[in-house]
């Protein structure tokens, strides 16, 4: 901890990011509020440059260090202006922004339309596997035909565009210092956002300082922040306990977070807020026995959401009844519709013997470890017992890690009954439904439905929220008619917190992005 704290006053070795204030000197923190915020965490980061970046890890430092031209606000979930001074559709295909005065990058570069275009232009063209180029896949091209106005043509009425430029595809590059046709070193991006990097060792340590070139509203109030990972969630909580970290955040196990909640005797508390990352059953409708939906609408009549909340995450989720989370606008709890609030055994065992299928029937249920947190395991074990607990089904469990999970799943097919979560590209209903129900989805798992498709293409061609909520549900309602896939909770956002240290909670809402500029920690 102590390189990490002198880190942070230094400068990078390249100079192309290099701080002008340190912990002792420039710009001061706020008066009475600690300089150095320490935030622990057990997420990986793939890539700073925007073009590789399409992990939860890399987004939650990207959002700090870039500027979007559009943003969603803290307690919001619709895009509102940032770089931009205003945005609107002149029509259906046609988005066009006015940038604020101004604006600069950390490094002193001017920020003009022309890098929103090279920012633009630059991901569809190097198209990382890795990276989130595919939610580009409405725009047609885009003009900057002076510094501050940039136009985008769309191919088709995109009505989710405003959101999409909120992601951190839309993120806005130095055109002076990223290559156009390559991803740059991660220890050498260069943002306008309320934070620089000035110190990267790749999944070890992060370390920020307040950009004095931000031009936005969000400025931030601790002068330095140190992102420290960890390994393990009971490192995580090791390093709250022993005082070697301000907060630890994501992801530590239900169990460590209900152990922490009674420890304010140690000078800690635990916050929590709303939250959209969602988990899920996937159902191949192609390979038998899921391709008979009878045994698909069995499985939801016994699924206990209430107990897997209760018993597996000690209450830190919450039971959810359709793809899309409760906090958005157009959520319906459609498998509670159509299956009720609790389990049935009886339903489901009369929804067997009408479709002739001799019971219990054998299932190969396929889950990843830890790519989705330290109660995948147990998750998996508890569906397990309550399917089996009916006496309808006698359920096999098989785990891989994610690298060879998604091939096998996505690529092969080779799994008719899977787990999967999803953490949001932007707090829209359109990104929980769209990406799971249209024309297979993208795990392709042989659903395709026309009523969907039409659905959906409609939503898209509107901005009228009553008009898009109507789609929205007609959606909902035929994910728990035809079942290609069955949702299980939707969970909180939570953070273990030292005295003192406030504003955590603040950054917790349905865009799930880690505001460094709420947190603070007072001196």
């Amino acid at each position: 901890m102590a390189i990490g704290v002198a880190a942070c006053g230094s400068s990078s070795d390249d100079g192309s990011n290099s701080s002008s204030s340190s912990a002792s000197g420039g710009t001061p923190a706020t008066k009475g509020i600690s300089d150095t915020l320490v935030i622990g965490t057990t997420d990986k980061v793939v890539a700073l440059d925007p073009a590789g970046a399409y992990d939860l890890g890399s987004q939650q430092l990207i959002g700090n260090i870039y500027q979007n031209l559009m943003s969603v606000p803290a307690g919001g979930n619709k895009p509102e202006p940032d770089a931009a001074e205003s945005c609107e559709f002149s029509d259906p295909k046609t988005y066009t922004c006015t940038l604020k005065d101004g604006l600069k990058f950390s490094n002193g570069d001017p920020l003009t339309s022309a890098d929103v275009k090279f920012s633009l232009d630059r991901e569809l063209k190097i198209a990382d596997p890795s990276g989130a180029s595919s939610l580009l896949a409405s725009l047609k091209d885009v003009e900057a035909p002076d510094p501050k106005t940039v136009t985008m043509n769309l191919k088709k009425a995109d009505g989710t565009w405003p959101f999409i430029l909120t992601h951190t595809v839309a993120a806005i590059v130095d055109s002076k210092v990223f290559p156009a046709d390559k991803k740059l070193a991660d220890d050498k991006v260069v943002g306008s956002g309320p934070y620089k990097l000035t110190k990267y060792v790749p999944n070890q340590q992060a370390v920020f300082a307040v950009n004095e070139n931000y031009g936005g509203a969000n400025k931030g109030q601790t002068q330095n922040i140190l992102m420290q990972y960890y390994e393990q969630p009971s490192a995580l909580k090791l390093a709250i306990e022993q005082g070697d970290i301000d907060v630890a955040y994501r992801s530590l196990a239900p169990t460590d977070i209900e152990a922490l909640r009674g420890e304010t005797d140690k000078g800690i508390k635990v916050v929590d807020g709303d939250g959209t990352e969602i988990r899920y059953i996937v159902f191949n409708v192609k390979k038998a026995p899921a391709s008979n939906i009878a045994v698909r609408k069995a499985v939801a009549q016994l699924i206990d959401r209430e107990a897997i909340s209760k018993n597996v995450y000690k209450d830190t989720v919450k039971p959810l009844y359709s793809t899309v989370p409760a906090a958005l606008p157009g959520a319906k709890a459609s498998f509670s519709d159509a299956f009720g609030a609790t389990p049935d055994v009886e339903k489901a065992k009369q929804t067997l013997a009408d479709a002739g299928i001799k019971t219990p029937l054998s299932l190969d249920g396929w889950y990843t470890p830890t790519h989705y947190g330290p109660a995948e395991v147990d998750l998996w074990n508890e569906i397990k017992r309550q399917l089996e607990a009916s006496g309808l089904f006698k359920v096999k469990l098989d785990s891989t890690e994610w690298t060879q999970y998604k091939d096998a799943a996505f690529a092969k097919h080779q799994y008719y009954f899977y787990g999967l979560g999803w953490f949001p590209d932007y707090p829209d209903g359109d990104n929980y439904l769209a990406p799971f129900m249209r024309d297979g989805g993208f795990f392709q798992n042989g659903y395709s439905s026309k009523e969907v498709d039409d659905a959906l293409d409609s939503e898209l061609k509107t901005d009228d929220e009553a008009k898009r909520a109507a789609a929205f549900g007609t959606v909902q309602d035929i994910e728990a008619k035809d079942v290609p896939l069955i949702p299980i909770w939707e969970g909180k956002q939570v953070a273990a917190v030292k005295d003192g240290v406030e504003g955590m909670e603040k950054t917790f809402d349905s865009a799930f992005q880690l505001r460094f500029w709420l947190v603070t920690k007072k001196g």
